[in-house]
């Protein structure tokens, strides 16, 4: 179980989550894991969103959805290669 709280300009969030694992490791590793893995998702989600506005797009129906998102982290991937 994981607990997260955090200040949000006037107020508190309080946010629990669980997860199951079989991996044989403790608390402090699993935190990490965790940490590290929302890091990666939370920064890809952010530049996806501020570099081409992922979260005001209306693409719906067929199979658009999924090959705009694939478009759009062949751009990302191309663009951070980019000196």
């Amino acid at each position: 179980m994981v607990v997260r709280v955090r200040p949000l300009w006037n107020k508190r969030t309080r946010e629990v989550q669980f997860y199951l694992t079989s991996l044989d490791c403790d608390a402090r590793k699993l935190a990490q894991a965790i940490r590290l893995h929302w890091g990666i998702e939370n920064g890809l989600h952010w530049t996806l969103d501020v570099t081409f506005n992922e979260d005001t797009c209306r693409i719906r129906t067929g199979h658009a959805p999924q090959n705009v998102s694939l478009l759009r982290r062949i751009a990302l991937n191309a663009l951070n290669l980019e000196q």
